[in-house]
């Protein structure tokens, strides 16, 4: 996360589209604000559209408007999202959404500034910085028919990539302490989480990433009285055991001692390093860890991981 915003503090100065990818509740529409907000635009509309919310029979008129007459129930002249965030940021969420023949009027906006509304044959000068994103992977939605190849290259000019949550390690703590001192600030209170609590938050797998984790700090803030600890938390909870990551092959004939070493050692480079996280996925004491890395650093072969791990 910190070369995610050392790329916003990069890019938001400039007039670059941005595209951003990662999956639902990672906060893409948060970054795309943080990009308005730090460019030389932020005194002027930010507008967020989600285009898979839309009708598609309105998305034109939405994204560009409309002229009085132009269809049934276009009965006075309308402004499309484009006119509205004049000199400033629209922020196309779920881009890939978009019905294909209006992508082909989003790349003509991109390229030569100029859009008509609906029922009308004079062009508007677009002076609006788009931020697109989506939960696709873009090579994916183009293969599928759901992205054009040359609106992809459009959009990702400077491309941002937000990682799950379930990737982003000590996050999730910092995450959920944050979420929950807002709401002690906000209530007057002093609501702390049980050691049992917090480690439920850093195991739990979090499919639908900050934005789950936000509202279950929630939840949790309100059910508790002065200490949130486990049974705070929704029942279906369960510390995450399922293998969903890289797997260990090992050599049949391979040593007890290696086949340790090289699960210890790919288990910590999964963890990124967290020596806490990877004690607790192996079920081993904090010390016992330690120790067994001293060893393996005696012995020069910390720096060896030549575990072979395959993604399932």
């Amino acid at each position: 996360m910190q070369k995610v915003y050392a790329q916003i503090e990069r890019v938001a100065p400039t007039s670059a589209t941005v595209f951003i990818t990662g999956e639902s509740g990672t906060g893409k529409e948060l970054v795309a604000q943080t990009v308005h907000d730090l460019s030389r635009r932020h005194k002027q509309p930010f507008i967020a559209v989600n285009c898979g919310a839309i009708s598609p029979q309105l998305i034109e008129s939405e994204l560009f408007g409309h002229e009085k007459g132009s269809f049934t129930g276009a009965v006075r002249e309308h402004k499309g999202y484009f006119e509205r965030a004049s000199s400033g940021t629209l922020f196309l969420d779920e881009v890939t959404e978009m019905p294909a023949e209006l992508q082909v009027k989003l790349l003509r906006v991109l390229e030569a500034g100029t859009f008509m509304r609906v029922g009308s044959g004079r062009e508007i000068e677009s002076d609006v910085r788009v931020i697109a994103a989506t939960n696709r992977v873009p090579e994916e939605a183009v293969s599928e028919g759901k992205l054009r190849e040359d609106l992809l290259y459009r959009l990702q000019v400077f491309p941002l990539h937000l990682p799950p949550l379930r990737e982003r390690g000590h996050d999730i703590g910092l995450l959920a302490n944050n979420y929950l001192e807002e709401h002690n600030q906000a209530e007057h209170s002093r609501k702390t989480f049980t050691a049992d609590a917090f480690d439920l938050l850093m195991t739990y797998n979090w499919p639908g990433n900050v934005r789950e984790l936000k509202n279950a700090i929630q939840r949790a803030y309100i059910l508790a009285d002065e200490v949130i600890d486990s049974s705070c938390l929704p029942l279906r909870w369960e510390k995450n055991t399922e293998a969903t990551g890289p797997f260990l092959q090992v050599r049949v004939g391979s040593s007890i001692a290696e086949v340790e070493r090289r699960l210890i050692l790919a288990t910590l480079d999964q963890c990124h390093g967290t020596k806490e996280k990877t004690a607790e996925i192996l079920g081993i004491s904090l010390k016992t860890l330690y120790n067994r890395l001293r060893e393996y650093e005696s012995e020069h072969v910390v720096d060896n991981t030549d575990a072979s791990c395959e993604s399932r």
